[in-house]
Order: structure tokens, then C-alpha cells, then sequence
């Protein structure tokens, strides 16, 4: 988790800065963190209008020109031409409900998050997927602890 808070510093979004480790047999796949696309100008330069609207947290991602911290640790394995079957994630906040469905057709077996996210569908996605969920610095049996 500790590399993941690393990696979160790299972000470029103005709401919110979340790092992403894509891991398996204890080695590091891909990293990513939230923001713009590569090439393409950040969130700073060409404006965020999720904050202009006042969208509040975990809603309208179809408008954001970023990308999450756990779709460009996915991107980035896919260009590298690295398998995540198999792999772990450590997120710095519990992916979105579209997060979820990329990490679920990914082949991603756990996911340990830290922060919250207010996201009810990831939970509810995640609880029917066989992925094993954990909240960073505790233990649970249940495949998702967090209820929203």
C-alpha cells in the first residue's frame, strides 16, 4: 500500500488523488493513478467539468477526462503485455463500480483498498464476483465489509 500512496502523488486530478499497484507472486505489474490520458493535457490545464457542475464524489464518471488510478494500472499492463489473471490490486480508495467491472474482466483475484469511495453498485458487483475484498489494515471474512 505504501507504493500505491508513492504512485498517488503522480496524479493530476483536482478532486481527488488515488494510486493503484497491480501486483502478483509478490511483484510489481503495472502502476497507475488518476488522470487525463497520456498526450492529452491535464486535468489543471484543460479544466474539470465534474467540479464545474458541483457533481458530487463517485457520480458521472462518463464526464470526466480522466481515467482512475486502477484502468491505467490495467492500460498499462495491457501495453506492456503483462497478464493480470491472477494478480492483486492495492488501491488507495475502493474502486468505482466501473473500476469493478474492468477489474473483475481482468482476472484480478483480490483487491485491498484504503479509502472510502461512495460507489453502492462496486459493492454490490463485488459481492457477487469471486474477488476477495479487503479494507488496508483490517481483516475480514466477509467479501466486502463496507456497507453504504
Amino acid at each position: 500500500m505504501e507504493v500505491a500512496h508513492v504512485v498517488r502523488k503522480r496524479s493530476t486530478c483536482l478532486r481527488r488523488k488515488v494510486g493503484a499497484v497491480l501486483v502478483k507472486d509478490k511483484r510489481i505489474l503495472a502502476t497507475g493513478y488518476n488522470g487525463a490520458p497520456s498526450g492529452l493535457a491535464h486535468c489543471g490545464e484543460g479544466g474539470c467539468l465534474r467540479e464545474e457542475l458541483n457533481i458530487p464524489s463517485g457520480e458521472r464518471h462518463e464526464i470526466c477526462r480522466g481515467a482512475h488510478a486502477e484502468q491505467n494500472a490495467i492500460a498499462q499492463a495491457a501495453l506492456l503485455g503483462v497478464s493480470t489473471r491472477d494478480s492483486e490490486i492495492y488501491v488507495t480508495a475502493h474502486p468505482c463500480s466501473v473500476c469493478v467491472k474492468i477489474l473483475i474482466n481482468a482476472g484480478v483475484r483480490r483487491i485491498v483498498y484504503k479509502g472510502l469511495y461512495p460507489d453502492k453498485l462496486a459493492v454490490d458487483l463485488l459481492a457477487q464476483s469471486a474477488i476477495r475484498v479487503e479494507r488496508f489494515g483490517q481483516s475480514s471474512n466477509n467479501k466486502n465489509e463496507e456497507e453504504r
